[in-house]
């Protein structure tokens, strides 16, 4: 049966992994497409609104899909002055009180904060307010839901793990998917 769960739980932190490397690939586009419109600007005396966007777009992507991905790797940003010096038991407990009392409630707080305005956007079929720019703007927008669920499948994910950390469970899957 634990087996069974690490593979869920592995599996569920998966698609925050497959999430965060695709969405990294954004990065290399976004830079090509600003390279590119500065040197339409500098040569042609042209710029698009449509690319400037779209360099916009992906900026907000990234931030939004990646923080899942951010936290599945343990890059978020933490205070380390007491927690560098715990042991694998005492983190354990931090992550777990820190996911169960911020991270999920606050990850919900956004969801339920933002679903009106994501969903009327996409009720309208929101474009952008610029000539030429975006169209699909509700898409963008849609992040504001994907975020915080992506973060709360992590969560979960770093709550099992976390647990069995604390518990001394040593049959658990690193991130890596390495036992």
């Amino acid at each position: 049966m634990k087996s069974l769960l690490s593979k869920i739980f592995y599996q569920l932190s998966n698609i925050t992994v497959i999430t965060g490397q695709l969405v990294s690939w954004l990065t290399v586009a976004m830079v090509v497409l600003l390279t590119l419109n500065i040197l339409a600007s500098w040569l042609f005396k042209s710029s698009s609104i449509l690319v400037s966007e779209s360099i916009t777009w992906m900026h907000s992507a990234n931030f939004l899909l990646a923080a899942a991905y951010t936290l599945n790797r343990n890059e978020h940003v933490r205070v380390d002055i007491f927690y560098a010096k715990m042991s694998v038991r005492a983190k354990a407990l931090v992550d777990l009180l820190g996911t169960l009392l911020l991270l999920l409630p606050v990850s919900l707080f956004i969801i339920w904060a933002s679903w009106s305005y994501v969903s009327l956007s996409w009720r309208i079929g929101e474009v952008s307010a610029e000539a030429g720019g975006m169209p699909a703007t509700y898409i963008l927008k849609g992040f504001l839901i994907v975020m915080p669920l992506l973060l709360v499948l992590e969560g979960i994910s770093q709550l099992y793990r976390n647990f069995c950390l604390f518990t001394g469970e040593n049959n658990i899957q690193d991130k890596t998917g390495v036992q």
